[in-house]
């Protein structure tokens, strides 16, 4: 983990002796008085942080020590701030200073000294007394204390809000409220820093007061905000600046801090001693005095509205223009924060909204704005009663459509889908339809997006949408290979490193193929479940099964599936359930060749199956034709191993009078006859060029079907009994050219002599292979009404007695 060196390094900080460790101390107190601190306090300031931090033990510094450390952190070098702030995390305070947060420390406060204050804090009674000594820095008059530490103050003030809002008592909400008020709407509207108008007797009398401009240029016409420049800033500007900054995370967890009386020592003097601007504060528009957290409100709305207006101005920088847009997302957010706790706001909002919408919608680089504008439209439209329809379009249709490749973009979008869900669910009818949509950002980024599918997906799965979702699942890797294809055509020439030209390109802009790719890239759902010329799909798109990006998509959809099932089973729609195994069936053959993609299909599909069978057995009635003609097919031996083996298992197990009363002898009999012809053929020929031998399992799983359809219809017994008597005499002169393993076959026939022996007696037979629910079901050495587990006790005392 460490290099030799850092090693030793180490070492020799543990293994440091007491008295040496003294001397280091003595050493460092002397260096420390100096005036000018140089190479060597640094120095020796790293080695005690070394020293401190390479034990597991916290040592206490010597208190001069200490004291001398704990002033660098008002040092106006910040590298000595941070290895001060760094060796004092590591010790323990001085006896009788835990906790002890004097107006001192409050008025050096700086970003290392706030964060040493935080670690130092061991209790809640430690974070309630810094938070009252911060407020009381906020209430103190830029002439009791350096004016600095105020820009320091919030920070701090948020993280403890953050960490722990019960540490903040209702009396720090009024008073941190009226400040955020005073800060917002009323700091100065002049610039800072002495800023000159110019001229020929520049001088220190001649300065006079410019006002902040516009982004555009144009002097400020209102009061200040995040928006407005100039060459310097003072200080309740600054503090508008950070107020603005936490105002959203204030207004959203303020409601949960405690509701006492709180601090004695907190005293609200800003409506009695204040400045003019807190009594101008206190008093909404309409002349009547509003209570804190109302007044708040209401001034971040205007505050939030000027922002708005400031961002229809035409920025000179690019930085901002960028600027602009965050600004935008956090005054959108926060109008929805206040209309959350005021709904009479929502209907003096809502123009303003509209407004926004109506200039952005058309210019997709404003993406991340407009979301906060659907959010709002989802948590007050219906209220105002206004028309969502085109925000819909917007999210759902061109974001997933034009910037798939969005990252940022991606990321917020899907966590508004999972934040909103059940109101998406409930009152949006444009979500469930817009899967082929949503998709295409799992189809570009699957490993970053598919934590996000896993949530989405059940919401995805109605009875209308099932059957083209499950097409366009089993599809996604021919969505990302279009994808690719799409971005490619449009911004980069198309071709192999060697220098030989793709197929795949070539048709993506070929008209006659045009339509298949145009199926892939549909916004919505509701033009049909699938197209009919995938095979033709999968060759163009052949060469494409080695690309990155298909191949991490075609890793995820297995995972997908299983959930897709999943949901799918819940409701258990039998007519549904139905036509999902036809798909399954048929799209066993229809997936890009992809390596190991369709093995992991095939498991996915096997497994479900057999689910949906042993929940409606009815099922393999309705679909015996089509899963009798897959299961009659002796290609699926070589190609569909594992679904193969499962749609044969289904027939022998559920197809029987005892699942389903339609069941007849007639259908025993077709399906007997298409299963003893596929095992007939498999075992007295050879393997197809190129394909393996038939895996023992489907040998097996097929001798069983039919052994249980012959123990139902009885008829059919000497027939699977010669067969079985045929297999064992032609096994007995060695190799088999369909069984290249030894030990397989004797497993077969050990099989094969088994179900002929149970079928000598075809009573037997058919208890044995086909077994009645009242002897399967109940788990007899479990149950306690009964004497079965009081015999196999009585058994097992006398058994370990012996």
């Amino acid at each position: 983990m460490y290099s030799h060196g850092a090693d030793s390094l180490i070492k020799q900080a543990r293994d440091i002796q007491e008295s040496e460790l003294q001397k280091f101390y003595s050493r460092l107190v002397k260096l420390l008085q100096g005036k000018e601190l140089g190479h060597e306090a640094v120095d020796s300031l790293q080695r005690l942080h070394l020293i401190l931090s390479a034990t597991k033990y916290t040592r206490t510094l010597p208190p001069e020590l200490q004291k001398r450390v704990q002033s660098l952190l008002s040092s106006p070098k910040e590298h000595f701030q941070v290895l001060s702030s760094a060796v004092l995390r590591e010790t323990l305070p001085l006896s009788g200073q835990e906790g002890n947060y004097n107006q001192e420390n409050i008025s050096q406060l700086n970003t290392h000294a706030a964060a040493l204050l935080l670690s130092q804090a061991g209790s809640r009674a430690d974070l309630s007394s810094l938070c009252a000594q911060l407020l009381r820095s906020l209430e103190s008059r830029q002439s009791e204390g350096p004016a600095h530490s105020l820009t320091h103050t919030l920070p701090i003030l948020n993280t403890i809000l953050t960490l722990s809002p019960e540490c903040l008592t209702a009396d720090h909400v009024t008073l941190l409220s009226k400040k955020l008020v005073d800060w917002l709407r009323y700091a100065s509207i002049t610039q800072g820093g002495g800023a000159s108008s110019g001229g020929f007797f520049t001088g220190p009398r001649s300065r006079q007061p410019v006002p902040t401009a516009e982004l555009d240029g144009a002097v400020s016409g209102d009061f200040f905000t995040v928006l407005c420049v100039g060459q310097g800033f003072t200080e309740d500007q600054w503090m508008n600046v950070y107020s603005f900054s936490m105002l959203r995370h204030w207004l959203l967890t303020y409601h949960s801090v405690s509701s006492g009386n709180g601090t004695a020592d907190i005293d609200d003097r800003s409506e009695v001693d204040g400045s003019v601007v807190s009594m101008v504060s206190a008093t909404s528009s309409s002349g009547r005095l509003l209570p804190p957290k109302e007044r708040l409100r209401e001034k971040s709305f205007q505050y939030c509205l000027r922002l708005i207006e400031q961002s229809d101005r035409k920025a000179h920088k690019k930085t901002d223009t960028d600027l602009q847009k965050a600004c935008l997302v956090e005054a959108v957010c926060i109008l929805d924060c206040v209309c959350e706790e005021d709904a009479s706001l929502v209907f003096r909002a809502f123009p303003c909204i509209k407004a926004l919408f109506g200039r952005l919608s058309s210019d997709l680089s404003f993406a991340r704005v407009l979301l906060p504008i659907a959010q709002f439209y989802l948590n007050h439209g219906e209220m105002a009663a206004v028309d969502c329809e085109s925000v819909w379009k917007l999210v759902f249709g061109r974001f997933p459509a034009e910037l798939f490749n969005d990252h940022f973009l991606a990321h917020e979008l899907l966590r508004f889908l999972r934040l909103n869900l059940k109101s998406l669910q409930h009152r949006v009818p444009q979500y469930t339809r817009s899967f082929p949509n949503l998709l295409k950002f799992l189809a570009w980024d699957s490993p970053a997006v598919v934590d996000d599918f896993v949530d989405l997906l059940p919401s995805l799965v109605t009875a209308g949408t099932a059957v083209e979702l499950l097409h366009t699942l089993l599809d996604l890797p021919c969505l990302s290979a279009t994808l690719v294809l799409q971005v490619r055509s449009t911004c980069l020439p198309i071709s192999e490193p060697g220098g030989r030209g793709l197929q795949s390109p070539d048709a993506y802009r070929n008209p006659s193929f045009r339509g298949l790719f145009l199926f892939l890239l549909r916004g919505d759902a509701g033009s049909g479940d699938t197209i009919d010329r995938l095979s033709t799909l999968h060759e163009l798109l052949a060469e494409t099964a080695d690309w990155p990006r298909v191949v991490q998509c075609a890793q995820t959809v297995p995972l997908l599936l299983h959930i897709f099932f999943n949901t799918v089973i819940t409701g258990a729609d039998e007519k549904l359930l139905s036509h999902l195994i036809l798909v399954m069936l048929e799209r066993s053959s229809l997936l890009l060749n992809i390596p190991e993609y369709s093995k992991e299909i095939h498991r996915v599909f096997s497994s479900h199956l057999l689910r949906f069978c042993k929940l409606r057995p009815s099922l393999v009635v309705d679909q015996s034709h089509e899963l009798l003609e897959f299961a009659g097919a002796t290609a699926n031996v070589y190609s569909k191993e594992e679904i193969y083996t499962h749609v044969v298992w289904v027939l022998g197990e559920y197809l029987s009078v005892s699942c389903d009363s339609r069941c007849s002898v007639g259908l025993i009999t077709s399906c007997f006859e298409a299963l003893e012809a596929v095992l007939f053929e498999i075992t007295s020929s050879v393997p197809p060029p190129g394909a393996d031998c038939p895996a023992p399992r489907v040998i097996t799983t097929l001798m069983s079907t039919l052994a249980k359809l012959a123990s139902r219809s009885h008829d059919l017994i000497p027939r699977v009994s010669l067969f079985l008597s045929k297999l064992r005499t032609l096994t007995r002169g060695g190799s088999v050219a369909w069984c290249s393993d030894e030990e397989d076959l004797v497993a077969i026939v050990t099989r094969g002599e088994e179900l002929w022996s149970l079928l000598k007696a075809p009573g037997v037979a058919q208890s044995v292979l086909t077994p009645p629910p009242h002897v399967t079901t109940p788990q007899w050495h479990r149950d306690t009404n009964v004497a079965m587990p009081l015999r196999l006790r009585a058994l097992t005392s006398l058994t370990h007695s012996q």
